[in-house]
């Protein structure tokens, strides 16, 4: 292999543009050829950003179940409460699977909004705090569970790992692997022979082998078994995939884009940590007393909560960063292209 390109590259707000405005919570970004961006969005829908910067919000239509998605009652509220469009991924015929955290379901949503639920349970069980979707090459759906906690800043506790991983494929869904910290985004490797596990209360990045039946194997951390700076918190939320096959990420409420090279080695991209906010917090949660409060209180200026990274432009060479309280998204230009997802090949 060449010389990695990220390792002397690193990126201040000097280097940042932003486009979108208005946005609620646009957690999950996907980019497509033609250079439009996909937002999810907190009222309840996706917005579609287009190629000369104008935007719509296409809002999910639901039938008598919308009348019972009411207001958040307060700030904390607005990430537990309501219809949450969170993980997104595109299907071949256009529509949109979305991981619904606040509804708990997995949704399907049609180019003119209409939205229906594909699973709500699994093993005859609630399905637990849906988070991400992915599809990949065999149309497989890939889907995490958080947790089994309704609230999930419950759940923000060393001493809880009840997240998961399940797929979907011709024999419905199941779950294929167990017992992770707050399970968050997931990725496959170029080859989709590993798939590499968020765990953001294990606070590190796990992969395991993946068969041809979909079933997982061999465990393991990628990488560093805490991330982040010593001493300050370091909960990581969204991956991806570059070309070269760095395994790029997001440090939510700590606020940093990193990269992990395909040796294990740790590379910061991006810092806006506020450091005492920092600190405070994984105190508390060391302890296992993190409140929404101290949750609330970190995170950076440019886009707080940075939650992903996707690569968009024509050349996959622009990194949009995904975030839960911004309401535009930053972007930047990488020194390397990244790996297109499953729909770039539809």
């Amino acid at each position: 292999m060449t010389d990695n390109p990220i390792l002397n590259f690193t990126v201040t707000t000097s280097d940042l543009s932003y486009i979108g405005e208005d946005l609620q919570r646009p957690e999950c970004i996907l980019a497509t050829r033609d250079g439009s961006l996909w937002a999810a969005d907190a009222r309840g829908g996706v917005v579609h950003i287009k190629p000369d910067g104008s935007q719509e919000i296409i809002t999910q239509t639901f039938g008598d179940l919308k009348d019972q998605f009411e207001a958040a009652s307060d700030d904390a509220a607005r990430f537990t409460e309501g219809t949450l469009p969170n993980g997104m991924a595109f299907g071949r015929d256009g529509r949109i699977f979305i991981s619904n955290f606040g509804t708990d379901v997995l949704e399907v949503m049609a180019p003119d909004g209409e939205t229906t639920t594909l699973y709500d349970s699994i093993d005859g069980q609630a399905i637990g705090k849906v988070n991400f979707v992915l599809r990949d090459s065999k149309d497989r759906l890939w889907l995490t569970v958080s947790t089994r906690i309704k609230n999930w800043m419950q759940a923000m506790s060393p001493n809880i790992a009840d997240g998961y991983v399940a797929v979907a494929d011709e024999n419905g869904l199941r779950v294929v692997a167990d017992g992770f910290g707050f399970t968050n985004e997931v990725r496959l490797d170029a080859k989709e022979e590993y798939i590499y596990i968020v765990e953001t209360t294990g606070q590190c990045v796990s992969r395991m082998k993946v068969a041809e039946d979909g079933s997982l194997s061999d465990r393991e951390v990628f990488g560093p078994s805490k991330l982040g700076k010593p001493g300050k918190n370091c909960f990581p939320d969204g991956i991806t995939f570059d070309a070269y096959g760095n395994l790029w990420g997001t440090l939510v409420m700590s606020d940093q884009i990193f990269a992990i090279t395909p040796e294990g080695d740790y590379h910061v991209i991006l810092d806006d940590d506020n450091e005492a906010a920092s600190e405070a917090l994984e105190t508390a949660f060391r302890n296992d007393e993190a409140t929404p409060e101290l949750m609330l209180a970190a995170g950076g200026t440019i886009a707080p909560w940075f939650a992903s990274v996707t690569f968009g432009g024509a050349d996959l060479k622009t990194a949009y960063i995904g975030s839960l309280r911004g309401t535009r998204i930053p972007y930047f230009t990488s020194p390397v292209a990244g790996l297109a997802m499953a729909h770039w090949h539809d």
